[in-house]
Protein backbone atom coordinates (compact mmCIF):
# COMPACT_ATOMS: atom_id res chain seq x y z
CA UNK A 1 0.00 0.00 0.00
CA UNK A 2 3.06 2.31 0.40
CA UNK A 3 3.97 1.50 -2.81
CA UNK A 4 0.55 2.65 -4.33
CA UNK A 5 0.32 6.03 -2.17
CA UNK A 6 3.94 7.10 -3.40
CA UNK A 7 3.42 6.40 -7.19
CA UNK A 8 -0.18 8.16 -6.72
CA UNK A 9 1.01 10.65 -5.32
CA UNK A 10 4.17 11.11 -7.56
CA UNK A 11 1.67 10.43 -10.35
CA UNK A 12 -0.52 13.45 -8.93
CA UNK A 13 1.78 16.10 -8.23
CA UNK A 14 3.39 15.70 -11.47
CA UNK A 15 0.60 16.03 -13.37
CA UNK A 16 -1.41 18.76 -11.66
CA UNK A 17 1.91 21.47 -10.62
CA UNK A 18 2.74 21.38 -14.32
CA UNK A 19 -0.59 22.59 -15.27
CA UNK A 20 -0.98 25.09 -12.22
CA UNK A 21 2.45 26.62 -13.12
CA UNK A 22 0.96 27.21 -16.87
CA UNK A 23 -2.24 28.68 -15.18
CA UNK A 24 0.33 31.06 -13.88
CA UNK A 25 1.38 31.76 -17.01
CA UNK A 26 -2.00 31.77 -19.03
CA UNK A 27 -3.13 34.73 -16.05
CA UNK A 28 0.20 36.80 -16.57
CA UNK A 29 -0.25 37.16 -19.58
CA UNK A 30 -4.03 37.69 -20.07
CA UNK A 31 -3.35 40.70 -17.33
CA UNK A 32 -3.25 44.19 -18.40
CA UNK A 33 0.57 45.83 -18.30
CA UNK A 34 -0.78 48.22 -16.10
CA UNK A 35 -1.52 45.57 -13.31
CA UNK A 36 2.34 44.94 -12.36
CA UNK A 37 1.07 43.19 -8.57
CA UNK A 38 -0.85 40.39 -10.39
CA UNK A 39 2.09 39.81 -12.90
CA UNK A 40 4.19 39.30 -9.76
CA UNK A 41 2.31 37.28 -8.09
CA UNK A 42 1.64 35.33 -11.17
CA UNK A 43 5.25 35.00 -11.55
CA UNK A 44 5.73 34.04 -8.17
CA UNK A 45 3.52 30.74 -8.53
CA UNK A 46 4.55 30.08 -11.53
CA UNK A 47 8.36 29.66 -9.71
CA UNK A 48 6.71 27.84 -7.13
CA UNK A 49 5.09 25.51 -8.97
CA UNK A 50 7.98 24.87 -11.40
CA UNK A 51 10.06 23.81 -8.67
CA UNK A 52 6.96 21.54 -6.95
CA UNK A 53 6.86 19.90 -10.43
CA UNK A 54 10.84 19.31 -10.60
CA UNK A 55 11.08 18.12 -7.30
CA UNK A 56 8.36 15.61 -7.99
CA UNK A 57 10.41 14.14 -11.01
CA UNK A 58 13.95 13.91 -9.09
CA UNK A 59 12.23 11.56 -6.22
CA UNK A 60 11.89 7.69 -7.08
CA UNK A 61 9.23 5.25 -6.33
CA UNK A 62 11.16 3.98 -3.53
CA UNK A 63 11.09 7.30 -1.26
CA UNK A 64 9.88 6.68 1.95
CA UNK A 65 6.57 7.26 2.40
CA UNK A 66 6.56 9.74 4.79
CA UNK A 67 8.69 11.75 2.59
CA UNK A 68 6.05 11.74 0.33
CA UNK A 69 3.27 12.58 2.98
CA UNK A 70 5.05 15.42 4.24
CA UNK A 71 5.79 16.69 0.63
CA UNK A 72 1.72 16.26 -0.34
CA UNK A 73 0.70 18.98 2.93
CA UNK A 74 3.65 21.03 1.38
CA UNK A 75 2.06 20.97 -2.06
CA UNK A 76 -1.22 20.90 -0.53
CA UNK A 77 -0.44 24.53 1.05
CA UNK A 78 1.19 25.99 -2.57
CA UNK A 79 -1.99 25.03 -3.99
CA UNK A 80 -4.42 26.50 -1.37
CA UNK A 81 -2.91 29.59 -1.90
CA UNK A 82 -3.11 29.99 -5.97
CA UNK A 83 -6.27 28.82 -5.25
CA UNK A 84 -6.93 32.04 -3.46
CA UNK A 85 -5.27 34.25 -6.23
CA UNK A 86 -7.57 32.77 -8.64
CA UNK A 87 -10.58 33.28 -6.97
CA UNK A 88 -9.16 37.02 -6.34
CA UNK A 89 -8.28 37.47 -9.88
CA UNK A 90 -12.29 36.33 -10.95
CA UNK A 91 -13.35 38.97 -8.16
CA UNK A 92 -11.93 41.66 -9.52
CA UNK A 93 -12.49 40.60 -13.06
CA UNK A 94 -16.05 40.32 -12.21
CA UNK A 95 -16.30 43.52 -10.32
CA UNK A 96 -14.34 45.44 -13.39
CA UNK A 97 -11.58 46.12 -11.29
CA UNK A 98 -8.99 45.37 -13.94
CA UNK A 99 -8.91 44.71 -17.73
CA UNK A 100 -7.35 42.33 -19.38
CA UNK A 101 -7.89 39.36 -21.92
CA UNK A 102 -9.01 36.77 -19.34
CA UNK A 103 -12.38 35.25 -19.28
CA UNK A 104 -13.94 35.13 -15.82
CA UNK A 105 -15.09 31.63 -16.87
CA UNK A 106 -11.22 30.45 -17.34
CA UNK A 107 -10.55 31.62 -13.99
CA UNK A 108 -13.01 30.20 -12.39
CA UNK A 109 -12.19 27.18 -14.96
CA UNK A 110 -8.65 27.41 -13.22
CA UNK A 111 -9.39 27.49 -10.25
CA UNK A 112 -11.74 24.76 -9.78
CA UNK A 113 -8.92 22.85 -11.15
CA UNK A 114 -6.75 23.78 -8.14
CA UNK A 115 -9.88 23.18 -5.90
CA UNK A 116 -9.54 19.16 -7.48
CA UNK A 117 -6.06 19.05 -7.08
CA UNK A 118 -6.44 20.14 -3.40
CA UNK A 119 -8.90 17.28 -2.69
CA UNK A 120 -6.88 14.64 -4.41
CA UNK A 121 -3.75 15.48 -1.69
CA UNK A 122 -6.04 15.37 1.19
CA UNK A 123 -7.64 12.03 0.00
CA UNK A 124 -4.25 10.50 -0.63
CA UNK A 125 -2.91 11.71 2.42
CA UNK A 126 -6.37 10.75 4.99
CA UNK A 127 -6.25 7.75 2.52
CA UNK A 128 -9.91 8.17 1.91
CA UNK A 129 -9.86 7.77 -1.87
CA UNK A 130 -13.59 7.25 -3.59
CA UNK A 131 -14.93 3.55 -3.86
CA UNK A 132 -15.23 3.00 -7.23
CA UNK A 133 -18.86 3.70 -7.87
CA UNK A 134 -18.00 6.96 -6.35
CA UNK A 135 -15.34 7.79 -8.27
CA UNK A 136 -16.40 7.11 -11.46
CA UNK A 137 -19.14 9.28 -11.31
CA UNK A 138 -17.35 12.19 -9.11
CA UNK A 139 -14.41 11.79 -11.96
CA UNK A 140 -17.06 12.62 -14.92
CA UNK A 141 -18.98 15.35 -13.68
CA UNK A 142 -15.13 17.72 -13.00
CA UNK A 143 -14.10 16.48 -16.22
CA UNK A 144 -16.46 16.82 -18.48
CA UNK A 145 -17.54 20.33 -17.19
CA UNK A 146 -13.98 20.58 -17.77
CA UNK A 147 -14.04 19.31 -21.51
CA UNK A 148 -16.93 21.41 -22.27
CA UNK A 149 -15.12 24.83 -21.17
CA UNK A 150 -11.72 23.70 -23.00
CA UNK A 151 -14.15 23.54 -26.16
CA UNK A 152 -16.07 27.01 -25.21
CA UNK A 153 -12.30 28.81 -25.24
CA UNK A 154 -11.08 27.48 -28.32
CA UNK A 155 -14.44 28.47 -30.29
CA UNK A 156 -13.78 31.50 -28.91
CA UNK A 157 -9.70 31.87 -29.52
CA UNK A 158 -9.74 30.43 -32.97
CA UNK A 159 -9.73 33.21 -35.63
CA UNK A 160 -13.55 33.82 -37.13
CA UNK A 161 -12.89 33.00 -40.28
CA UNK A 162 -11.76 29.35 -39.07
CA UNK A 163 -15.60 28.33 -39.80
CA UNK A 164 -15.20 24.81 -40.11
CA UNK A 165 -12.71 24.70 -36.47
CA UNK A 166 -15.32 27.15 -34.86
CA UNK A 167 -18.07 24.69 -35.58
CA UNK A 168 -16.73 21.68 -34.51
CA UNK A 169 -15.54 23.22 -31.79
CA UNK A 170 -19.03 24.69 -31.41
CA UNK A 171 -20.75 21.39 -31.26
CA UNK A 172 -18.29 19.62 -28.77
CA UNK A 173 -19.11 22.31 -26.54
CA UNK A 174 -23.04 21.62 -26.91
CA UNK A 175 -21.74 16.91 -26.70
CA UNK A 176 -20.38 17.94 -23.74
CA UNK A 177 -22.52 19.86 -21.96
CA UNK A 178 -25.13 17.12 -22.43
CA UNK A 179 -22.46 14.52 -21.11
CA UNK A 180 -21.82 16.72 -18.69
CA UNK A 181 -26.07 17.08 -18.05
CA UNK A 182 -26.24 12.98 -18.40
CA UNK A 183 -23.61 13.26 -15.41
CA UNK A 184 -25.33 14.99 -13.27
CA UNK A 185 -28.63 13.03 -13.08
CA UNK A 186 -26.79 10.02 -12.87
CA UNK A 187 -25.03 11.63 -9.90
CA UNK A 188 -28.49 12.64 -8.14
CA UNK A 189 -29.71 9.10 -8.55
CA UNK A 190 -26.98 7.49 -6.42
CA UNK A 191 -27.07 4.93 -4.97
CA UNK A 192 -29.94 3.36 -7.56
CA UNK A 193 -27.80 4.82 -10.49
CA UNK A 194 -24.44 2.73 -9.73
CA UNK A 195 -25.23 -0.52 -10.62
CA UNK A 196 -22.71 -2.04 -12.74
CA UNK A 197 -24.53 -1.94 -16.57
CA UNK A 198 -25.11 1.77 -16.28
CA UNK A 199 -21.70 2.27 -14.71
CA UNK A 200 -20.28 0.48 -17.93
CA UNK A 201 -22.03 2.05 -20.15
CA UNK A 202 -21.70 5.43 -18.57
CA UNK A 203 -18.08 4.88 -18.85
CA UNK A 204 -18.07 3.69 -22.48
CA UNK A 205 -19.97 6.09 -23.90
CA UNK A 206 -17.89 9.44 -22.33
CA UNK A 207 -14.44 7.45 -23.33
CA UNK A 208 -15.65 7.45 -27.07
CA UNK A 209 -16.25 11.39 -26.74
CA UNK A 210 -13.01 12.38 -24.90
CA UNK A 211 -11.06 10.46 -27.29
CA UNK A 212 -12.96 12.29 -30.02
CA UNK A 213 -12.13 15.37 -28.24
CA UNK A 214 -8.74 14.51 -27.35
CA UNK A 215 -7.79 13.62 -31.32
CA UNK A 216 -9.78 17.54 -32.29
CA UNK A 217 -6.99 18.98 -29.64
CA UNK A 218 -4.21 17.02 -30.87
CA UNK A 219 -4.98 18.12 -34.37
CA UNK A 220 -5.38 21.99 -33.74
CA UNK A 221 -2.20 21.55 -31.65
CA UNK A 222 -0.48 20.74 -34.21
CA UNK A 223 -1.94 22.94 -36.82
CA UNK A 224 -1.48 25.71 -34.39
CA UNK A 225 2.48 24.80 -34.18
CA UNK A 226 2.64 24.74 -37.75
CA UNK A 227 1.17 27.83 -38.49
CA UNK A 228 -1.42 26.55 -40.39
CA UNK A 229 -4.42 27.92 -39.41
CA UNK A 230 -5.23 31.95 -37.83
CA UNK A 231 -6.26 32.52 -34.10
CA UNK A 232 -4.74 33.63 -30.59
CA UNK A 233 -4.48 30.31 -28.78
CA UNK A 234 -0.55 29.77 -28.05
CA UNK A 235 0.84 26.88 -29.04
CA UNK A 236 1.79 25.98 -25.10
CA UNK A 237 -2.21 26.60 -23.91
CA UNK A 238 -3.20 24.01 -26.86
CA UNK A 239 -0.59 21.27 -25.66
CA UNK A 240 -2.61 22.18 -22.10
CA UNK A 241 -5.56 21.59 -23.43
CA UNK A 242 -4.94 18.61 -24.95
CA UNK A 243 -2.71 17.29 -21.93
CA UNK A 244 -5.76 17.49 -19.74
CA UNK A 245 -7.65 15.42 -22.53
CA UNK A 246 -5.34 12.58 -22.46
CA UNK A 247 -5.30 12.60 -18.84
CA UNK A 248 -8.83 12.08 -18.59
CA UNK A 249 -8.88 9.20 -20.94
CA UNK A 250 -6.75 7.66 -18.92
CA UNK A 251 -8.69 7.83 -15.86
CA UNK A 252 -11.61 6.61 -18.31
CA UNK A 253 -9.51 3.53 -19.20
CA UNK A 254 -8.14 2.72 -15.68
CA UNK A 255 -11.98 2.76 -14.72
CA UNK A 256 -12.99 0.70 -17.99
CA UNK A 257 -10.25 -1.76 -16.20
CA UNK A 258 -11.87 -2.06 -12.79
CA UNK A 259 -15.20 -2.67 -13.82
CA UNK A 260 -14.20 -5.50 -16.73
CA UNK A 261 -12.17 -7.42 -13.60
CA UNK A 262 -15.75 -6.66 -11.65
CA UNK A 263 -18.27 -8.76 -14.06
Amino acid sequence: MADAFVDRSLDEIRFWSRIMKEHSLFLKLGFHCDDTKLIDEANRFYTIFEDIENQALSLSPDVDPQRIFDFNNTVHNAVCHIWKFKRKVLDLIIRCRIGGNNFPLLVDHVSREAAYFMKRLEQLNTGTLDPLPDAIINENVFFLRIMADHAKFINHLLDPSERKLVEQAREFSHDFDQLLFQAIDLNSMRPQSQTLPLLDQFVDQNRVSVRQLRDFKKTARDLIEACRIKSIIPPLLADHVFREASHFLEILDSFELALSSSK
